[in-house]
């Protein structure tokens, strides 16, 4: 199928699906897995999540907790169920919470909604089938924010006395890593505080936290993106990550954008770029030895 008829099918799926443009993305998606929606991971009704589990494995299965976009005011965790039977039907138990989002809640509420929410697949792995020591953190856009801020920077895992050692990997999609000063409208509110001169605080950068410590990433971005920006975000995390020591897969994509990047995971888009195909090679990639 010709790229821009898949450019051209993701454009109709609005009309195609209703209200959601991943619609037609979860009506097409594998249905080789099990999915037990709705589980509780904390008291707050947005504090729940999907798990999808593969039909048959060999033995545990490498977790991933998979966290969506949306500039942080947006997103449900049910628009991404192709993803989760994306990843399930490579054999990846997958996780995909919800978070409070903004007006809400504002940087850092929604971290510890996400860092609960890893902590809660790190008690239940077991229990899901998954092998709590192959357990990766993704996301894509603002969910790959959320999954770096908690790979790098121990304090989320920490108040929940984990550590970030517990982490196999980090998986981001289009992440924004280094994005002071903000300039996006829709995300200024979310981390700015009224009446401080230099209101978004510069440790809220998962830039700033990158250390030898960090979990082996890979880094995945379309090579245009006019949302965030692929040259400052992936590659400047990519080579710090590098600089530090630490195993970093950086890859660019042609042929999709800020939004198809994610949209390839679905079956009609993944003639677009290799996403499912890379990101299930690298979780499922064992380590042979621990990192320090």
């Amino acid at each position: 199928m010709k790229r821009r008829h898949f450019l051209g099918l993701l454009a109709g799926l609005p009309l195609l699906a209703g209200c959601s443009a991943t619609g037609l993305l979860n009506l097409l998606a594998p249905s080789t897995h099990r999915r037990e929606a709705g589980i509780a991971y904390g008291p707050h009704p947005r504090m729940k999540l999907d798990v999808y589990r593969p039909l048959e494995t060999s033995g545990p299965a490498p977790v991933v907790v998979f966290f969506y976009g949306g500039s942080w005011n947006a997103g449900r965790r049910e628009d991404y169920l192709f993803v989760g039977a994306a990843l399930a039907e490579r054999g990846i138990v997958t996780v995909i919470p919800d978070y409070r989002l903004y007006p809400e809640v504002v940087y850092p509420a929604f971290l510890d909604d996400c860092a609960a929410a890893v902590a809660w697949a790190m008690d239940n792995a077991a229990a899901q089938g998954a092998d709590p020591g192959r357990l990766h953190v993704a996301g894509h856009s603002a969910g790959a924010y959320n999954a770096a801020m908690l790979a790098l920077d121990a304090r989320w895992l920490g108040k929940l006395g984990r550590g970030t050692d517990r982490l196999a990997g980090l998986v981001g999609l289009a992440g924004p890593y280094d994005f002071l000063p903000i300039v996006n409208p829709d995300v200024k509110p979310v981390f700015n505080r009224p009446g401080v001169e230099d209101p978004a605080p510069a440790d809220s950068q998962p830039l700033r936290h990158v250390s030898a410590a960090a979990p082996r990433s890979l880094l995945i971005a379309a090579r245009e993106d006019e949302l965030v920006n692929p040259q400052r975000n992936t590659g400047g995390l990519a080579q710090a990550l590098r600089d530090s020591g630490v195993s970093v897969d950086e890859r660019y994509y042609d042929g999709v954008n800020h939004l198809t990047l994610v949209g390839a995971f679905g079956r009609p888009l993944r003639g677009l770029a290799p996403v499912i195909d890379d990101v299930a090679a690298f979780v499922g990639t064992v380590v042979a030895q621990p990192r320090p």
